[in-house]
C-alpha cells in the first residue's frame, strides 16, 4: 500500500492535513512504528516520502440496512422492501415482500450483520386463530426463538413462535402505567405474555388479574412475574375471559381490553365488570375513532349507564388508512338529561 512516511511527532499533523487536501486513503488503518508512523495515501505526494507498506483494511460500517444490501439488490428492490423491522431481546423479525422471498436468505444475513442479534425470523403469515400467533420462519443466526424483552426496566421472556408480542406497543404501555394510581384494582382481558400487568404492577402498587386463552402465553407471564421486583401483585387465569370472568366476585377500577380485531366483541362484559367510575382502556383497529366510542356509548347504555371519553389517540399504523386506535372511558352513571 502506498504510504506517507513521517516521523511519530509529526504523525497527527501529517494526517490531518492530507485528509483536509483529500489525499488520505479512508479505507485502511495508518501503522505506527518505533519511530516512523505510515498513511495511506491515494497517490504520490510533494514533499514526503512515500514508501510501499503492508497495511490493515478498515471494516467498512454500513448506517443502514439497506447499504448492506446495495451489492446484493437493486435500487427498486432495496426502496420496496420495508427496512424497519420488530427487534424483541435478541431476534428480529422482518417483513419481505413477495417478489423479494427469493432473496429472502440475503436480506436475512444482512439483518444478522446489522443489527449483531441471536437470530433472524421472517414473517409467514399475518396473527391468526384465537391465540394470536403468526408463522414465522428462520432466516439467519441461531435458530433459538425464546428470548427475554427488556422493556421500561421490566424483563418479558417469550418465545416468538408461541405468543404474539409486539415491541411497537411499549410507548403505549408506558402511557397506561402512568395513568394507573396506587390501589387499583385491574383486569387484563387478553394479557398475552403480561407487558401490560408487568410493566403497571412493577411501578404502582396495584392487584392485577390477566387472562388469556393461549396457554403458553399465561405460562410464560408466569415466569415473568418471578422475574421481575413487583410492587403490585398479579394473579394469571387461562382461559376465554367471558367464561373465566364469571368466577370473579369483584369488579374493577380500569380494565385493559388490548384485543384491537375482536375487543368490541367483549364490550359486554367489559361494562358489566367496570366500578362505577372505572376506565376501560379499549383498543381496536379503524380508520377513525367514531366507530369505537359509540361501540363504547352502547355498550354502556344497554346496562343504564354512560361512558365519559376522556381520551383517543393513534397508537400504530396498522394499513394504509388503518390505525390500532386507543380510546379511554370512564363509565359513569347516566344522566337523567
Amino acid at each position: 500500500m502506498k504510504c506517507v512516511k513521517v516521523p511519530l511527532r509529526q504523525l497527527n499533523d501529517t494526517r490531518v492535513q492530507l485528509m483536509e487536501n483529500g489525499q488520505m486513503n479512508m479505507e485502511y488503518r495508518i501503522k505506527a512504528g518505533n519511530e516512523y508512523g505510515y498513511i495511506p495515501v491515494n497517490e504520490d505526494v510533494d514533499d514526503y516520502e512515500i514508501v510501499d507498506i503492508e497495511l490493515e483494511p478498515l471494516k467498512r460500517t454500513a448506517h443502514n440496512f439497506s447499504e448492506l444490501l446495495e451489492d446484493e439488490l437493486t435500487s427498486e428492490e432495496i426502496e420496496n422492501l420495508r427496512t424497519s423491522f420488530d427487534t424483541i431481546g435478541d431476534i428480529v423479525i422482518l417483513e419481505i415482500p413477495e417478489n423479494l422471498i427469493g432473496k429472502k436468505q440475503i436480506i436475512g444475513d444482512a439483518a444478522l450483520k446489522f443489527t449483531k442479534r441471536k437470530a433472524i425470523y421472517m414473517k409467514k403469515s399475518a396473527i391468526k386463530g384465537t391465540i394470536r400467533i403468526r408463522d414465522l420462519e428462520f432466516l439467519s443466526g441461531e435458530d433459538d426463538s425464546i428470548t427475554i424483552h427488556k422493556e421500561h426496566g421490566a424483563r418479558l421472556k417469550l418465545d416468538v413462535k408461541e405468543v404474539y408480542f409486539s415491541p411497537r406497543l411499549a410507548t403505549e404501555r408506558k402511557r397506561v402505567m402512568e395513568s394507573v394510581e396506587d390501589g387499583e384494582k385491574i383486569l387484563d382481558m387478553f394479557c398475552g405474555i403480561g407487558p401490560f400487568p408487568i410493566v403497571i404492577a412493577k411501578n404502582r402498587n396495584v392487584d392485577i388479574i390477566a387472562v388469556d386463552i393461549n396457554e403458553s402465553a399465561i405460562r410464560y407471564l408466569d415466569e415473568n412475574i418471578k422475574l421481575n421486583k413487583l410492587k403490585g401483585n398479579i394473579t394469571t387465569y387461562c382461559g376465554d375471559v367471558r367464561e373465566v370472568s364469571k368466577s370473579f366476585n369483584t369488579k374493577f377500577d380500569r380494565i385493559i381490553m388490548n384485543l384491537p380485531g375482536l375487543a368490541y366483541t367483549f364490550l359486554d362484559v367489559a361494562v358489566d365488570l367496570i366500578e362505577d367510575g372505572g376506565i376501560i382502556n379499549y383498543y381496536e383497529f379503524s380508520d377513525s375513532y367514531e366507530q369505537g366510542i359509540n361501540r363504547l356509548k352502547s355498550a354502556c347504555s344497554n346496562i343504564g349507564k354512560d361512558v365519559e371519553i376522556i381520551n383517543t389517540r393513534k397508537v400504530k399504523s396498522t394499513s394504509p388508512g388503518e390505525w390500532h386506535v386507543a380510546i379511554d372511558g370512564k363509565v359513569i352513571e347516566k344522566s337523567d338529561d
